[in-house]
């Protein structure tokens, strides 16, 4: 069975709430985080001849973290076999096999992995597979204030928000399969990298 995220777009306020809780309960110092939020914005403004001015400016909040994805490249690169998955395909190091060489946090499209140089290893969102154990949700999921975050078997999310799974500033999905479900925000963009793929018109931040 496959565990992963689902977030809800249209409902996020970027408070950064479960980034702070997730560092908290981790014991996490300032200078790392397994979560991150990010404020995503572009658009420009018109000043017509008759002096008004109109706009197409949008801007949204997007919080993620690891999405323990189907093809972990992050697995994929690990010279000792300290970045694994487990039997809920949520992804982890093994401490104890780690050399802290970095390949996992250089490899991973969305910089989940990091190495603790102080440590001595690489360190990264498991999920909470602690408070898994116990029965209860990863603690970004309890912290989030708006019940933005939701956690569970991926094909259960998938099944009650969507398959989505592309949304700017995120890497297209195709190329490591996130398990990650998302309810897109009003003004939702696609990576640029895809649009251009893809044949459209880039304008600036704005897709056109």
């Amino acid at each position: 069975m496959q565990y992963g995220f689902h977030f809800d777009g249209a409902r996020c306020t970027g408070c950064k709430t479960c980034m702070l809780a997730c560092k908290d309960y981790h014991g996490l110092p300032s200078s790392l985080a397994f979560r991150q939020v990010y404020e995503y914005g572009g658009g420009s403004w018109t000043r017509h001849d008759d002096g008004t001015v109109s706009h197409d400016t949008f801007a949204y909040h997007l919080s993620g973290a690891c999405n323990h994805c189907a093809n972990p490249v992050c697995v994929r690169v690990c010279p000792t076999g300290a970045m694994h998955k487990d039997d809920r395909g949520l992804v982890s190091v093994n401490a104890a096999r780690c050399i802290g060489c970095g390949y996992c946090a250089l490899s991973c499209p969305y910089r989940a992995p990091k190495v603790d140089r102080e440590a001595g290893h690489s360190v990264k969102c498991d999920g909470c597979a602690g408070r898994l154990d116990e029965g209860r949700e990863p603690v970004c999921v309890e912290a989030c204030p708006l019940r933005v975050l939701s956690f569970g078997p991926i094909d259960e999310l998938r099944e009650q928000f969507g398959k989505a799974a592309d949304l700017a500033p995120l890497p297209p999905s195709d190329v490591t399969a996130p398990s990650l479900a998302l309810t897109l925000p009003a003004f939702a963009r696609e990576h640029p990298d895809r649009v251009a793929a893809e044949g459209h018109v880039l304008n600036g931040n704005e897709i056109v």
